[in-house]
C-alpha cells in the first residue's frame, strides 16, 4: 500500500512524504508510483530548457524507515516495549563498555526517542479527534503518562553513571534526553491549542495539568543547561533553533537507510551504443566496399564515396544512438539506489524523469486533470507541459523484518521539491483592478497573480490502483496554498505561514 502526505516546506518548496507500506505475510513487495505535474506553458519549463541536471539538483529525496508505531501507553510496559530494551542495552553497555554495546545503546536511545515523538503525536492527534465525551479522560492520561515516561528515561543514566563510562559517551543518552524534554513541552503546547479550538470548558478544567507538564520541562532544562526559549532574545533564539535541528537530525539519524545509488541499464546502455556503432560501420565499409568493386581502388569516385561514408557513418551513430537512449528510457531509469540496513541490502528503488506529450497521456490521468473549459480552450493554441517523475520500490520484507528488534510497516520516501526555477519567468504578482467609486468614480484595488501547477499522484501495487490530485498556488513571493481534490470537491492541505 502507498499513502501520501503532501504539505508545503517552505517559502518555495513543496514536501511529499511517501510511505511504502509492506505486506507482513508477503516475502517481497513492489511498488510503483508516478507523479505527473502539468506546468503553464508561460513558464517555459521544457525539456529544451529543464534538463534532467535541473530537475534532479530541484529534487531531494531521503529514504528511511517508517518509524515503529507504538502507543504512549505501552511504552514502558512489557518486556519487549522501547523502554525495557534501552534499560537493557544499557546495562550490557555499563558490564562491558565495548564498541557494539556502545553502537547498541547509541542505537536503542536514538529509536526510544524516535518512537516516543511518533508516539505524542499520534495521542495529541487521538485526544483531538476523541468525542467530548472522552477526551477529558484521554487528557488526564496523557499527563500521567508523560511525567511517568520522561521519569523513568531519567532514572536509567544512573546504569551509566559510572567512573568506567567516559563522560563522552555518556553525552549521547542526555542529547536524547534533551531531544524528549522539547518534544514534550511542544506536544504539550499543541495538544492546549487543539483544545481550546475543540472546546474551551474542556480546556479549562486541564489547563493546569497541562501548564504542570511545561513547567516541569522549563525547570528541567534549566537544571541540566539545556537551553531554552526567550522572550525578547537578541539574537531570535537562532541558537536554540540550531540546537534543534541538531537534535533532530542526530536522533532520527538511525532511520535513513544506507543508499547507493548508480545509474540505471549501465551495462545495457554501453551494448546498444556499441550496436549503434557496429551498424554506423557496417553502413560506412558496405558503400566503401561498393564503390571499390565497381570503380576500383584509388579511384575519385572511391575517394568522394569515403568522405560521404564517413559523414554519414557518424550522423546515423548519432540518431541509432538516439533511438535506442529514448527505446532505453521507456524500459529503464534514470537511478537505481540499493537500500541497505546493517550491511544487509532489503531492496531498491528507481527513479526517472522525463516530458510526455499531452497526446500520450493515459486516460486516467486526463480524467483525473480535470481541465476547465477555459484551459482546454487555451491548451489548443499553448498546451500545458507535462512532466512525469516516475518511482519504483521493490522491499523484500523478511529482511527487514530479521534486522530490527523493531517491528516496521516499511519505508517512507521524503521528496521535497523546490520552485525556484520555475519563478523565473512569471509576471509581477501585484495586479491592478478597477471598482466603481461614486465620489472620484474608480478605485484601484490591488489582486494578486498566482499560477497553478497541477500534480496527480498515481498509486499502484498488488492491491491499490488510484489517483490524487493536488493544485499549487504559486507566485514571484513563494508558495500561497496546497488544494487537495476529493472527486470534484477541493480543500485547502496546508496554508503557508
Amino acid at each position: 500500500m502507498i499513502e501520501e502526505q503532501v504539505k508545503v516546506h517552505d517559502k518555495f518548496s513543496m514536501e511529499f512524504k511517501v510511505g511504502f507500506i509492506a505486506h507482513k505475510a508477503q516475502k517481497t513487495n513492489d511498488f510503483a508510483m508516478n507523479i505527473w505535474m502539468f506546468i503553464p506553458n508561460s513558464l517555459d519549463i521544457n525539456r529544451f530548457t529543464y534538463s534532467k541536471t535541473n530537475f534532479y539538483r530541484d529534487l531531494k529525496s531521503n529514504i528511511r524507515q517508517i518509524t515503529p508505531v507504538w502507543k504512549l501507553s505501552k511504552m514502558a510496559e512489557d518486556g519487549k516495549s522501547p523502554l525495557h530494551l534501552l534499560r537493557k542495552s544499557l546495562t550490557n553497555f555499563a558490564r562491558q563498555p565495548t564498541a557494539p554495546n556502545q553502537k547498541d545503546y547509541e542505537f536503542h536511545v536514538k529509536m526510544f526517542q524516535s518512537i516516543l515523538k511518533s508516539s505524542l503525536r499520534e495521542e495529541v492527534r487521538l485526544i483531538k479527534d476523541a468525542p467530548l465525551s472522552d477526551t477529558l479522560y484521554l487528557t488526564e492520561e496523557f499527563y500521567r503518562l508523560v511525567l511517568e515516561i520522561s521519569a523513568q528515561y531519567r532514572q536509567l543514566l544512573k546504569i551509566i553513571d559510572i567512573p568506567s563510562i567516559d563522560k563522552s559517551l555518556r553525552e549521547y543518552f542526555l542529547f536524547g534526553d534533551e531531544f524528549m524534554s522539547n518534544v514534550i513541552e511542544f506536544q504539550t503546547f499543541r495538544l492546549m491549542d487543539r483544545l481550546k479550538k475543540k472546546d474551551p470548558q474542556i480546556f479549562e478544567l486541564v489547563r493546569k495539568d497541562l501548564q504542570e507538564i511545561i513547567s516541569i520541562e522549563i525547570a528541567y532544562r534549566q537544571q541540566m543547561g539545556y537551553l531554552l526559549v526567550e522572550k525578547n532574545a537578541e539574537k531570535n533564539n537562532h541558537e536554540l533553533v540550531n540546537r534543534l535541528s541538531l537534535l533532530k537530525k542526530y536522533i532520527e539519524s538511525h532511520l535513513y537507510l544506507n543508499i547507493d545509488k548508480r545509474k540505471d541499464g549501465v551495462l545495457v546502455e554501453q551494448l546498444l551504443f556499441s550496436l549503434a556503432a557496429g551498424i554506423s560501420m557496417i553502413f560506412a565499409t558496405g558503400i566503401a566496399f561498393s564503390i571499390q568493386l565497381r570503380y576500383g581502388s584509388f579511384t575519385m569516385p572511391l575517394f568522394v564515396a569515403l568522405v560521404v561514408s564517413y559523414m554519414m557513418k557518424d550522423r546515423l551513430k548519432e540518431m541509432t544512438r538516439y533511438y535506442f537512449a529514448h527505446k532505453m528510457g521507456k524500459r529503464y531509469f534514470d537511478h537505481k539506489a540499493t537500500m541497505n540496513i546493517n550491511q544487509s541490502d532489503i531492496g531498491w528503488a528507481k527513479e526517472s524523469m522525463d516530458f510526455v506529450s499531452e497526446t500520450k497521456l493515459p486516460p486516467s490521468i486526463v480524467k483525473a486533470r480535470n481541465c476547465t473549459s477555459i484551459i482546454e480552450a487555451n491548451n489548443r493554441a499553448n498546451s500545458e507541459k507535462v512532466l512525469l517523475y516516475r518511482m519504483q520500490m521493490h522491499m523484500d520484507r523478511e529482511k527487514l523484518n530479521t534486522n530490527s528488534e523493531f517491528s516496521t510497516d516499511g519505508i517512507n520516501s521524503i521528496i521535497r521539491f523546490n520552485f525556484s526555477e520555475f519563478i523565473r519567468n512569471m509576471d509581477n504578482p501585484e495586479f491592478a483592478l478597477y471598482y466603481p467609486d461614486e465620489t472620484e468614480g474608480f478605485e484601484v484595488i490591488e489582486g494578486e497573480k498566482l499560477y497553478y501547477l497541477n500534480f496527480i499522484i498515481e498509486k499502484k501495487n498488488d492491491t491499490q490502483n488510484e489517483t490524487k490530485r493536488y493544485r499549487i498556488a504559486i507566485n514571484r513571493n513563494g508558495i500561497k496554498k496546497i488544494q487537495k481534490f476529493e472527486s470534484a470537491q477541493p480543500f485547502l492541505v496546508q496554508p503557508l505561514k
